[in-house]
């Protein structure tokens, strides 16, 4: 599903130059539940953003589903990211103005969805995170690990390929965290839902069946668990 192969990425400001990969060679396939770890600064961000197609490496490539995405182009990269990848952010990210359902139904909009198919698929998954009772609530009425459910309903609604969480469980306590663990691991068993994941949460590394270990810009660690 997912190719990375010998990615470099240098940021220049014009005074110093910071190598925040170096040679970063990762494969990932279907049905995986993957960890990207590491501390701050060891580019597990980076690498998760070039394989979102949210930053582009300055060398290598990244292909995902046999489609090189450094080479497309700035418009058919939007349309990719909206048909095949869904994004988990640490802050939410949710729209303050829109309900829990107007959240999740929003980029099935953007994707011209049929309101019946939209109606259907955000009951369905507004269920299945245990908050159909919170349908018509806003941002602002609900938790914080209320509000990343929906985060992850949102990735969900649109069918992507894989979801891609950055720090998803940063802002959560305890209990919002293992619930959302807890979603995010049936999604994954159930109906073979791919995540990679971006994370220093060792309750985050505790359930992840992989782990990817990143330190200055490499892999310093790529470990499997039996299941």
């Amino acid at each position: 599903m997912i190719n990375v192969a010998n990615i470099h990425k240098t940021y220049d400001d014009g005074k110093v130059q910071v190598q925040a990969l170096r040679g970063i060679d990762l494969e990932i396939k279907a049905g995986e539940f993957t960890a990207i770890v590491g501390p701050s600064g060891s580019g597990k961000t980076t690498l998760l953003n070039m394989i979102g197609g949210l930053d582009t490496p300055t060398s290598g490539s990244i292909t995902i589903n046999d489609i090189n995405i450094a080479s497309l182009s700035e418009n058919e990269l939007i349309d990719f990211r909206l048909n095949h990848i869904g994004f988990v952010f640490q802050s939410y990210n949710l729209i303050p103005v829109l309900t829990a359902k107007e959240n999740v139904e929003f980029l099935m909009l953007l994707q011209k969805r049929e309101e019946t198919e939209r109606n259907e698929r955000t009951t369905q998954l507004l269920k299945a995170i245990g908050l159909a009772d919170q349908i018509h609530k806003k941002p602002n009425e609900m938790s914080g690990g209320q509000q990343q459910r929906v985060a992850v309903a949102r990735a969900l609604a649109s069918k992507p390929d894989f979801i891609l969480a950055d720090e998803p469980t940063a802002n959560l306590d305890s209990t919002s965290t293992a619930n959302l663990l807890d979603i995010m691991q049936r999604l994954n068993e159930e109906e073979k839902t791919t995540f990679v994941f971006s994370t220093h949460d060792q309750r985050v590394i505790d359930r992840a069946r992989r782990v990817v270990t990143v330190e200055d810009g490499k892999i310093l660690s790529d470990i499997t668990r039996e299941k």
